[in-house]
């Protein structure tokens, strides 16, 4: 199978290139294919006929996603277009990556897929649109809503990820201060490579949430991060408003992986197995 995988350098494309690797995979990023430019995308999806298109392009910068509304449409709504037609054209499936910040409501419970987003900042809208656009032009499609990621990659734009940024900042001996009153599902991204192809086996398109299981707050994911490494910095809980942002956080963003459930499929770990997994690997990195 000739499988696209766009944006293969990030923290979630890193480990999809690992989770594909013994597919005729062609990899692509915003140098070689700027998905924005549709001209573009139909020609190279054209020249190399992929049967599967793994899209983790995204503008997801969210704080710039307020100053910048047409940039985020750009690529989260009308790149998504452009990829949806390009694959339709070639007869291909297309698999794209959404967000935990489609939903911002006063629930307490985890959302299923059935549960309408109500997004409450420009990233979230614009991935939402997204979502509608992809569905609404290609049959043969996937959507998967991931939260919190973080992978050994780390993210490009912020040279690190959470985890990582947290140990850091623990090792130069610094006061740490994490808000606690908003709660997701922190989720590694080699869970979630493991776990695609399975979903993609089964034909049975449409939308997914794929996350670890379980919930916390950041300070909650802070504090098992350094339980984890071994380490004690003075850390303490904060509200949201200590930190104001541009964009608006959601407060209560779990997903409920009601479809894996429906389809037969197993669930991810918990959160707090993965970030042990995650953690070990990264000292064993550090050791060598």
């Amino acid at each position: 199978m000739r499988v696209l995988l766009i944006g293969h350098r990030g923290q979630l494309g890193s480990d999809l290139k690992q989770a594909f690797a013994s597919e005729d995979l062609v990899l692509a990023g915003r140098d070689n294919l700027p998905v924005q430019d549709g001209a573009a995308v139909g020609a190279f999806v054209q020249a190399n006929r992929p049967d599967l298109i793994l899209n983790c392009s995204a503008f997801h910068r969210v704080d710039d996603c307020e100053d910048q509304p047409e940039a985020a449409f750009e690529i989260n709504v009308f790149g998504v277009r452009n990829l949806a037609l390009a694959a339709r054209a070639a007869d291909a499936v297309l698999v794209h990556f959404s967000t935990d910040y489609v939903f911002d409501s006063d629930r307490r419970t985890p959302y299923n897929e059935s549960v309408t987003p109500c997004p409450k900042c420009i990233y979230g809208v614009s991935k939402a649109a997204g979502e509608l656009m992809l569905a609404s032009l290609l049959p043969k499609h996937f959507v998967f809503r991931v939260s919190g990621l973080y992978g050994y990659a780390g993210s490009r734009e912020k040279g690190s990820n959470f985890v990582e940024m947290m140990i850091g900042l623990a090792r130069q001996g610094k006061p740490i201060r994490v808000v606690d009153d908003q709660v997701l599902t922190p989720t590694s991204t080699a869970d979630v490579a493991e776990a695609l192809p399975r979903v993609i086996r089964t034909g049975s398109y449409g939308l997914y949430h794929l996350t670890n299981a379980g919930q916390c707050s950041w300070y909650e994911f802070a504090k098992a991060i350094f339980e984890g490494a071994g380490l004690h910095p003075d850390l303490s809980p904060v509200p949201s408003r200590a930190f104001p942002t541009r964009a608006k956080r959601p407060t209560y963003s779990v997903l409920d992986n009601h479809r894996l459930r429906a389809e037969g499929l197993s669930e991810l770990p918990h959160w707090r197995d993965a970030l042990s997994r995650y953690i070990s690997g990264l000292l064993s990195k550090k050791c060598n």
